[in-house]
This record gives C-alpha cells, structure tokens and sequence, in this order.
C-alpha cells in the first residue's frame, strides 16, 4: 500500500498531538499505547518548548533579567542570599523532573509557567516554577523552602492553582482564589455583595453567597405587604457582576450561591436551572446549591408535607438571620408559632424537583446541614459551602452604614488550598515530615492573604488562619497497590490513611501554635480546647481491619498513631491550641491532577483514557496513572463503579476530614430521578456532609463509536 504524505510526514517527525492520539487507539494486539503518549512528551519538548524558550548563560544572568524586566518579585528574592538562590534553582534543575503524560505537560506549558509578555515565549520550566513558590512561601526561611521543593519536585504535595501560577511574578493574582460571603436581609448588605462579586471576580477569585437570610418573594419592606422581589432578583445582579468582571475576557467570573431548603423561594429557586425557564428568571452561569437539614428527610420519609418559613418573621422575632438557625432543632416551634408565616410543599415532591433539576444540568450542590453541624469542631453555624462544596467554615454577619462602609466587620471566609499525592506520601522517606511541610505551606498562603477588597474576607482569613489540605490519586493508587476502588481493601486503606493525616495535620498546627505564641480567634469556645474533639480517636480502637492494608503501611515504614500518641497530642493541643481553625478539605484537583499525574480527588477515573478539551488545541488524551495493560481490571470508572461505593468511599475519609469533600455521584444513562434520591438518602445517611455535581454518563449515538478506540466503548 502507497505510504501518504502525512504519513511520511508523521513518520519523519511525528507530531505530539498525533501521538498523544494513538494513546486513545489499541494497538493491532489490543493493548493500549501507553509508549506513544511519552513519546508525545519527547516531541513536545523538543518541537515546541525548547525552541520558544528564552535562553540565559547562567542562572545569575537569568535571575538579573527576570527582576529587571519586571517578571520577578524582587521582595521574593531579597530575603534570600543570593548564592542560596542560586543553589536552589540548580538543584531543582537537577532534580531529574519529568512529565510524566503528554496532558501534564501540556497544561502547566499552556496555563502555569511564566512566559513573555506577548505571551509567545517561555521563561521557566516546571522546577522553576517550583522554586519561585517554595521562596515565595517559605518567606526567608531557608529550610523551608528546600523541603517544598523537594515534596513538591517528589510529586508528594501540590499547592493549588492560584498559589503555583503567581507566586514569585511581579503582576500575579491573589494566592487564594475561593471565597465565601453572607449576604443579610438589607439593601446595604446586598449592594455590598454585588461589590464584592466584581472585585473578587476582577481578581480571579470564585465567590459563593449566602441567600438564606433574605426575605422571600412577597414579604413586607417595611411593614408594607407584597413588597420583596425574593432572592431572584439577587442571583440575577451576581450573575451579572460575575459576566461583567471577566479579567479582560479572559475567563469567565464564577459564582455559587446557597438557599436553604425551608425558604419559601426554594422551588422558584431551583427552576432557574430548567432548560426551558422563562429568560426573565433563567440563571446560565451561577451554581447552584441547596441546604438541606435532617428534618427535611424525616418529613419525606413519612410523606408529608413540609414548611416553608419567612426569613423576615424568623429574623424579627427571633432575633437570627434566617442562615443562624437550626431549623430541625426549631421546627415544630416554628410550625406552631401562628406570628411565623409559613407555605407548604409535599417534602416528597420537593426532592423530587432536586432531582428534575439535577437529571437537567447536574445543580444543584448539596450540604446536609446538621451533619455538617454536629461534626464542626468550632463553636458557631456553619450554613453554606463554596463553588466546589468542599469549604465548611463558620462565619459572622456584618454590618453596614448608609454609605456602605462596615459598621461591624464580620467574618468571611477564604480558601487556601493545596493538594497530597496519596501514592507519593506513601512512598515518602518521612510520611510525618511530608504532611508538616505541606500544613506549613499552606500556612504561609494564609499569613500572606490580605484580600483588602472585601474587609470582611480578610478579617475571616486573619481570625481563623484557616488551610484546606486535601487529597489526590487515590484511585491510582489502589489500582498500583492491586485493591479495587470501593472494595473492603480500598475502604480500609482510606479510613487509616486520613486517620493519619489528621493526626500530623493537628500535631502540626499545635506546633505552629506553640512556636509562635498565637492561637485561632474562638479556639477556647472549640472542641479542641475541651478536648472533647479527641474522644472518637481515644475510644475507639484504629486498626488495619485487612492484612492487606496492614501490609501497605508495615511496608511504607508508616506508624499508625497510637491511642498514647492521641493522648499526647490532646493534652498538647489543650496546653498550646492550634494555629489553623480548620486544617482539611478535599478539592475537586482538576489541573493540578493533571501536572501531577494523579487521579482527580478521591473519586474514581471517568474513563480509562479521559478525553479533555483543551481550547483551540481540540481534544488531549489522558491515561490514568499507574494503569498499565496488565491492571486493567483494577480501573473501572466512577460509572461502572457506581453511586454507593462512591460514598462508602467518602464516608471512610469524612470522619477526619474538619471540613468537606468535592463528592461528584456518577449514574448510568438508564437512572432515573428514583436513584438520584435513593442515593441522597444513603449519602444522609452514611454521613455525608455535601454533594457536588451529579453526572450521567450519556446515551452513545448509533453509529458513533469507533473500532480500536479505548474510551468510545462503555
């Protein structure tokens, strides 16, 4: 057969985007090209980024122009000698760093490393990039800058994106870049919020609001009937202000916001998702999450009906915004209060709609509001999550004068987040050391937080010192260690591994605490103070329950903490605090999974070879770390696995976790509303704190698949 043109083109220089697509095509053995995906790698290197990379005599010279030309902090480096500088970057560069997929390097090539202002040319690699963080958060400390370059080229931890991509830069954005704010039942409040949407928007950040606390559709504005637009109007301007400040067309602002269950606006609430919703109350691009306490799933269950109360009456009589009150606690005295206006709706029918929507456009979130509650180890109500659902931190109303400046500065809350490699902390020399140098990582994001444009986010974040430590590749790491997500194995290895962490997570913190003389703002009202927060792990016993497991940790040289070592750490933590009111939440990792070679969060893989679209590049093929041809069985997708296993999985790790866990369910596309619910329920029952989107896999089109493709067959 006559070989073609682009063939012998592709044969004489073979394009990475071509060989990164034979990694979606079975070879003529049926196997997998694992081969060609890092020989798109190679081609990647050598065709494009070597060639648009800017080159230096040495490190000095570099370093010089990079402060000069104004793409260096020099404040970063000054706190440093520069010989020590020197030395860091070079022994980065030695490292032996790698990509490991041909998507990892794409996204931190396309996304993260700093290049010339035309944007045509590159000026760091990957350790570079490293080393410009690890000086950036170890703030003169020495140390500590070459221990987060050593777990961070080790693939053991990875901060968040915003935390990569600016620190060192002179012209960056914000270290943090999630946030979470009330909005109270006056105009002052909501207007402040439209603010604080375009600013934080301008800054890249993505906001979530709290709706709860404002009067329904309806209510009287000053003791005139029929006067509220309800919370539509609200979400409308948010929406706006999140397309309007759109960081000069480069990537949309991004919103959330939170309604509780029994507000008389829920179900309007909710029909703003419909497909067909009348354009004058259709929201396109805010998310959408519903709070949802326990005494909502007791009604459902004896089918009845349930009570939607005025934030105004609670408000008024009261004396608590609508967000601050339990309602399982306070309902059947809400029911009788004849002063408390009240609607009514079939619970049944209301979770029914949840679902309607969700089967719709995968919204709204949901946090169960009393599980989150009874598990918060910091005095006060925590009563919304974030753009992700994984933030779950108290926060404190504020209070405005007429010209909107802050009468009363209450307490927002802002998200410093960063990310373990589970299959790499594993394998680290010093499993212990590994998770400090992270929970002091993230500290320092924190420390260096000052989100002057919203006071009320920066009083929160300066209070609270509060971090976001989460997790990643778990599924690949079962999968490398023989263990089938969701299995009595997989589920054994999560409880302990978490176990673990939260252990070093505190003793790290009590640390900081002791080392520096401060305490978070409210820890004497905490748990931790009384000591109450470490009853669970003194009075139960934490051990490997398969020999599997206690292998994996016998092996790893890990020690499991002991009931002593709890002991200890309780009358430490009593004697000296800790410095972070909350310590653990687990993201959704998207990109940073990708430069990491990790499998997303905690859930399993969507697909053996995930199909990303990435801009005008058009598809990039993603193979899921440690899957070779002979562990295929070890690899089925979220899909195959199922809902349930999902949130077994979940449960084991939420038990530790302060905060929450991004839980995305995964349905076949023969589900129905039915086992949307169904699974609501098991995920309230097994003590899940939220959920976040809701996926189906979708129907495959006669004719569409294609013979040798690896992710076209179900």
């Amino acid at each position: 057969m006559a070989t073609t043109t682009a063939e012998r083109v592709i044969a004489a220089a073979p394009d990475y985007h071509a060989l990164n697509a034979m990694l979606n095509l079975y070879d003529k053995q049926g196997r997998i090209q694992f081969e060609k995906d890092r020989e798109a790698v190679e081609a990647f290197f050598s065709q494009h980024v070597l060639p648009n990379t800017v080159a230096f005599p040495d490190q000095q010279a570099r370093l010089d122009w990079l402060v000069a030309e104004g793409y260096y902090d020099n404040r970063v480096l000054a706190r440093y000698a520069r010989p020590f500088v020197i030395s860091l970057f070079e022994r980065a560069a030695s490292s032996g760093f790698q990509f490991q997929t041909f998507l990892g390097a794409w996204k931190y090539y396309t996304s993260y490393t700093l290049k010339t202002f035309d944007g045509k040319r590159y000026l760091e690699h990957f350790p570079d990039r490293v080393v410009m963080v690890a000086l950036t958060l170890a703030q003169g400390d020495t140390a500590l800058a070459q221990a987060l370059v050593d777990e961070i080229l080790a693939g053991r931890f990875q901060p968040a994106t915003p935390t990569f991509l600016n620190c060192g830069k002179s012209q960056r954005g914000e270290l943090v870049s999630c946030f979470l704010l009330r909005i109270e039942d006056n105009m002052e409040s909501i207007g402040r919020a439209v603010n604080s949407a375009l600013q934080l928007s301008k800054r890249g950040g993505g906001v979530a609001f709290l709706l709860s606390n404002l009067r329904e559709a309806g209510a009287p504005i000053k003791r005139i009937e029929n006067q509220s637009s309800g919370v539509i109007p609200v979400m409308k301007m948010l929406e706006d202000a999140f397309s309007y400040a759109n960081q000069l067309g480069a990537r949309q602002g991004a919103g959330a916001v939170y309604l509780h269950a029994h507000h008389p606006d829920i179900l309007r609430f909710l029909d703003t998702k419909r497909e067909n919703a009348d354009e004058k109350i259709r929201i396109k691009t805010l998310s959408l999450g519903v709070v949802i306490p326990d005494i909502t799933f007791q009604l459902a269950k004896e089918n009845a009906e349930m009570a939607l109360f005025s934030p105004y009456d609670i408000e008024r009589l009261y004396g608590k915004p609508f967000g601050d009150v339990a309602i399982s606690e306070l309902y059947h005295q809400l029911v009788e209060n004849p002063q408390v206006r009240k609607t009514w709706i079939n619970a049944r029918d209301f979770f029914q709609r949840v679902a309607e929507i969700q089967f719709e456009s995968g919204y709204p979130y949901i946090m169960y509001e009393d599980t989150v509650n009874r598990a918060n180890p910091i005095a006060g109500r925590i009563n919304m999550s974030n753009l992700c659902s994984e933030i779950l931190q108290v926060n404190t109303a504020s209070t405005y004068d007429e010209n909107l400046d802050y009468a009363d500065t209450g307490k927002d809350i802002s998200c410093n987040l960063g990310s373990l490699n589970i299959a790499h902390t594993m394998d680290s020399p010093d499993f212990g050391r590994t998770v400090e140098i992270a929970v002091r990582g993230l500290t320092a994001v924190s420390d260096m937080s000052h989100i002057r444009s919203v006071p009320s986010v920066e009083a929160g974040n300066a209070a609270s010192h509060a971090i976001g430590l989460g997790q990643m590749n778990l599924h690949g790491y079962l999968a490398r260690e023989g263990i089938a997500y969701g299995s009595p194995e997989g589920l054994d290895f999560t409880n302990l591994y978490f176990y673990t962490i939260t252990w070093h997570a505190l003793h790290t913190s009590m640390l900081l605490a002791k080392e520096r003389g401060q305490r978070f703002a409210g820890f004497e009202q905490s748990r931790y103070a009384s000591g109450d927060y470490f009853t669970q792990y003194l009075e139960q016993r934490w051990e490997p329950k398969t020999a599997a497991v206690r292998a994996l940790f016998d092996r790893a040289g890990i020690e499991l903490p002991t009931r002593e070592m709890w002991q200890q750490l309780r009358d430490d933590v009593m004697r000296y605090g800790i410095y972070n009111q909350n310590l653990q939440a687990v993201p959704p990792t998207g990109s940073i999974s990708y430069i990491n070679h990790a499998t997303s969060s905690i859930h399993p893989i969507v697909s053996r070879i995930e199909i990303r679209k990435e801009g005008k590049t058009g598809r990039v093929y993603y193979p899921a770390p440690f899957m070779t041809n002979d562990n295929l069985a070890f690899w089925q997708d979220a899909y195959e696995i199922g809902p349930e296993k999902i949130i077994d999985t979940y449960a084991e790790a939420t038990r530790h976790v302060d905060q929450g866990l991004s839980l995305t369910l995964f349905f076949p596309d023969t589900a129905t509303t039915r086992d949307i619910n169904r699974a609501q329920i098991y995920a309230w029952k097994k003590g899940i704190k939220t959920l976040y989107y809701i996926r189906l896999r979708q129907l495959a089109l006669e004719g569409t698949e294609i013979e040798g493709c690896v992710s076209c067959a179900l």
